[in-house]
């Protein structure tokens, strides 16, 4: 039976992470961006104080805990929408991409000196991490495009390439990368690819340039183009089996997804909370903005579309669950694509309803926007997804006939 709701273990966590970020995180989010302007690419003081009372709370490591069993897939799901009311809310719970999705790997994959030197310490929160999988040469949602390459040389490996969009590795707490990258390039095309553990004070590894999203340059984490020049690694830097990083990095990106539409949906709660605040408290022509312009069924059409969007990704994250990864695809897909698209709707509505302060910093809708538009391109275009669904309709009517 599909079970989507709260369980009895995660009930009472929602509603104290809920009370947290209303009570911790959102008021000291103006505190967070003053202090970041003083320093772009160091955690601001009050992420710590803000971490510190987290973990006193009981509310740090949701993601992945030494100390407690995992959260279901949809358990973790609902706790992840909470987290995405606010810009800063992951990290303060040590639940932030791209750790999560590292320490995931990790924990499925590594050795046990692997989860030694890099998966405990990236738990405690004493270091970042970032996954470099993107290329700036080749379009990367073909993973067989990918290029860096990584060669046996003697008891280790040479890595040269370059990649781009490696969130995270501006962040000077950011300790290591995981890289995708060719190891066999006349194995067949799905295995390929190894995933390489390499810390970012590797000789060789160079950070060239940071990359802005709509001008934003979302330190201090930021997005690095990062090139790979004759990097020597040991042996014991491979993650898993040589050749199975396509199927290590799928096993990844699908809970991430679930995760990233999670939080995008508590993204597009926090949007519709603001209009709701502005429609009721803002006066035109002698009327409250409730009452002008469409803006009730602007509303409505909002928190429809919102819940509508809940249940499809709770839907991907129950089967990812119950079924596995390859059973779940579907809904995966079906999800990435609706819901980036519904919540650049809500905001867009939002700002709209807040007029010229919409597009300032006098809000978080602008940046908000910037964020989940570029939500349509990261973990695969809705593009990919389209193609996915649209084939698998194309089976379903076949396999009807027989």
């Amino acid at each position: 039976m599909m079970y989507l709701g709260y369980s009895d273990r995660v009930q009472p966590m929602l509603e104290k992470l809920r009370r947290f970020i209303d009570e911790e995180i959102i008021p000291n989010e103006s505190r967070y961006n003053q202090e970041l302007e003083g320093n772009r690419w160091s955690s601001p003081p009050v992420m710590q104080t803000m971490q510190a009372a987290a973990r006193e709370a009981g509310l740090f490591n949701l993601f992945l805990s030494r100390d407690a069993e995992p959260f279901s897939q949809v358990e973790y799901a609902h706790l992840a929408e909470q987290m995405g009311r606010s810009e800063i809310a992951a990290e303060v719970f040590n639940c932030a991409s791209p750790d999560t999705g590292n320490m995931a790997v990790l924990a499925q994959y590594g050795t046990p000196d692997q989860q030694k030197n890099f998966l405990i310490p990236l738990i405690a929160g004493s270091i970042k991490s970032a996954f470099a999988l993107t290329e700036p040469a080749v379009a990367s949602s073909d993973a067989g495009n990918i290029a860096s390459m990584a060669r046996r040389d003697g008891n280790g490996w040479i890595l040269e390439g370059e990649k781009s969009w490696v969130s995270g590795a501006g962040d000077p707490r950011c300790g290591f990368l995981v890289v995708m990258c060719v190891t066999d390039p006349k194995a067949p095309l799905d295995q390929r690819q190894s995933l390489l553990l390499v810390p970012l004070d590797t000789p060789g590894v160079e950070i060239r340039r940071m990359i802005s999203v709509f001008g934003y340059d979302d330190a201090p984490q930021g997005h690095a183009q990062i090139r790979f020049d004759k990097v020597r690694l040991p042996a014991d830097a491979l993650i898993g089996r040589q050749g199975q990083g396509f199927e290590i990095a799928q096993d990844r990106l699908g809970a991430g997804r679930i995760h990233h539409c999670m939080r995008s949906i508590g993204a597009a709660e926090r949007a519709l909370e603001l209009m709701g605040q502005r429609a009721q408290t803002r006066y035109a022509f002698g009327k409250p903005l409730s009452e002008l312009g469409g803006n009730v069924d602007v509303i409505a059409n909002s928190r429809i579309e919102i819940e509508m969007s809940r249940l499809m990704a709770l839907k991907a994250a129950w089967r990812l669950e119950t079924a596995g990864l390859q059973d779940a695809l579907i809904d995966i897909a079906q999800m990435k694509v609706a819901v980036p698209n519904m919540i650049l709707n809500v905001i867009d509505r939002a700002i709209q309803l807040h007029g010229g302060m919409g597009v300032s910093e006098d809000t978080p809708l602008a940046k908000m926007w910037a964020a989940h538009r570029a939500l349509r391109l990261s973990d695969g275009p809705d593009e990919v997804h389209r193609e996915m669904i649209a084939r698998n309709e194309f089976g379903r009517k076949s396999q009807s006939y027989l």
